[in-house]
């Protein structure tokens, strides 16, 4: 018989934010060796959804995030210790501060209507039975709202207001998402109100995500021991239950490149285990060929969570979240410049030099397409003659405006040309084309987080009785906070190994603006403008 580890080993199943800011904390603030934590992750990057990838012949991300300062906290309090890769001295929290204080956030096109007319996103639009609709959803509790869609709480008038418009496809609700998440991301973010048609609130980073955030975190969690696991996928949990209610994992089962491996966890071993995925099945197209919408569940990106789920009754319920594709959907879109020409007529329309400017919607699309510039480089690596854009259609299934197809069976080329379309920019259409290369991106489970739900559709990060194991991501229950967030993953982190562990280490709380007067009066004055 051998003596228990002095320290107890971590295992972290997936490689996401979640599991990496669970490593940091674990080192950073419970004193564990990072040779004893092992991250177990499927595919050869980590990183999860904060991905970007690419070169000169075909940049993509599958998605982009919004960051500000006052709901981001727990997000900034990782990155405070996460040092830069180009500058030990200089934290990825510093880099991004100074970043967007060179280059703030200040678009002048939100919105562009017909004929690429630039519209008044200054004018919200809301009337008196939209403010009145809005103020019940905010007061009305959460138990009451329920498993209630949105188009249940407003009338049509406040589906067509600039408000709507911009609010939407900032954070990508639809209308028949959950009225619950509407509401709490009208709590977290309503700072956001007074400034939704300029999006100056917003905080970016030096390059897409994954390099500023991902690869720095990862090479710093490298550097301190953690043990990076690639082509390891966990397939089951093993869990006993004593006679006080006490639950712990016992044994981790695995696919290991194809062949089956296990571990067994002593006493004081820990088990972090990642619910469910957004970008499970993700698929790819090109210039030519149009992203498959994959409905069967290839990659295995919710089957732990089933196979969970199917062991204790308050594990959550997945297919509440994954059962419906089609209310879950929504393709993106890279484009890879060799040509500046593009950019220098979105310029002019905007008035936004690249990375300066924020999404632009165009509102009466089919597609609800928007777009974003982003400053350049914006990929590790890219050449000084080589740009990027990036955008996003909520409604895939809906004949574009110019090529008469729905964005889902369109190949890249396609999308261009109905981007052109929307940007009045069909005369350059044949040029941009020569020196462009789309990559379309289909997401079957892109906004499954915001799926109406139950308050037990989501188990909370620790459930009842867990002594050695905790649940991480965007699938977790975190009272108060809003999914479809960096933060949420970041937070449920610091839940997870600051419970387990015992730490007396204050989390910093949930940011609500209307406790903030000088906020709040912000917001009633752009509300009712």
């Amino acid at each position: 018989m051998t003596d228990a580890p002095q320290h107890p080993r971590a295992y972290l199943v997936g490689g996401g934010i979640a599991s990496l800011a669970a490593a940091a904390f674990l080192i950073r603030d419970g004193g564990l060796p990072g040779k004893n934590i092992h991250i177990l992750e499927e595919l050869p990057v980590t990183g999860g959804s904060m991905d970007g990838r690419g070169g000169p012949a075909g940049y993509v991300s599958r998605g982009g995030r919004m960051l500000e300062d006052e709901v981001y906290t727990c997000l900034w309090d990782l990155l405070e210790s996460v040092p830069t890769l180009t500058d030990e001295t200089v934290s990825v929290r510093e880099e991004i501060r100074q970043f967007s204080a060179e280059w703030p956030t200040d678009a002048r096109a939100r919105l562009v209507g017909k004929g690429a007319e630039i519209l008044d996103a200054a004018d919200y639009g809301l009337d008196t039975r939209d403010r009145l609709e809005l103020t019940r959803l905010l007061v009305l509790p959460e138990s009451v709202i329920g498993a209630r869609r949105i188009d249940e709480f407003f009338s049509p008038h406040f589906f067509e207001t600039n408000f709507w418009a911009m609010w939407r496809t900032t954070f990508a609700f639809q209308n028949w998402h959950s009225a619950v998440e509407l509401r709490r991301y009208f709590l977290r973010f309503m700072q956001e109100f007074p400034r939704m048609h300029t999006l100056s609130g917003v905080r970016r980073t030096r390059l897409n995500q994954y390099d500023s955030i991902i690869r720095p975190l990862q090479a710093w969690l490298t550097e301190l021991g953690v043990r990076f696991q690639h082509g390891v996928r966990v397939t089951d949990v093993d869990l006993t239950t004593q006679a006080d209610g006490t639950r712990r994992v016992r044994r981790l089962h695995l696919d290991r490149a194809g062949r089956p491996d296990a571990y067994d966890l002593a006493t004081t071993d820990l088990a972090f285990l990642t619910l469910g995925s957004m970008t499970a099945d993700a698929a790819y197209g090109d210039d030519d060929t149009a992203p498959e919408l994959i409905r069967d569940k290839r990659d295995g990106g919710w089957r732990l969570w089933e196979t969970l789920a199917a062991k204790a009754d308050d594990f959550g319920r997945p297919a509440a979240f994954h059962g419906n594709v089609d209310e879950s959907k929504w393709e993106s879109f890279t484009l890879t410049l060799r040509s500046p020409l593009l950019l220098h007529r979105i310029e002019e329309l905007s008035g936004n030099l690249p990375g300066t400017g924020a999404l632009m919607t165009f509102k009466h699309s089919a597609w609800l397409m928007s777009v974003v510039v982003p400053h350049a480089p914006h990929f590790e690596g890219q050449p000084e003659e080589i740009y990027t854009l990036w955008g996003y259609g909520l409604f895939v299934d809906r004949e574009g405006d110019f090529v008469g197809k729905p964005m889902a069976q369109c190949t890249g080329r396609e999308v261009l040309t109905e981007l052109l379309g929307h940007l009045g920019m069909s005369d350059i259409g044949e040029r941009v084309a020569m020196t462009t290369t789309v990559i379309p991106v289909m997401l079957p489970y892109v906004t499954s987080q915001f799926a109406p739900r139950t308050a037990h559709d989501r188990p909370p990060v620790i459930p009842r009785g867990a002594a050695n194991f905790a649940f991480l991501g965007q699938f977790t229950e975190i009272p108060e906070d809003v999914v479809f967030t960096v933060e949420y993953s970041v937070r449920g982190a610091m839940h997870a190994v600051y419970g387990l562990l015992g730490l007396d280490r204050e989390i910093p709380g949930i940011h609500h603006a209307l406790a903030d007067p000088k906020a709040a009066f912000g917001v009633l004055k752009a509300a009712l403008a």
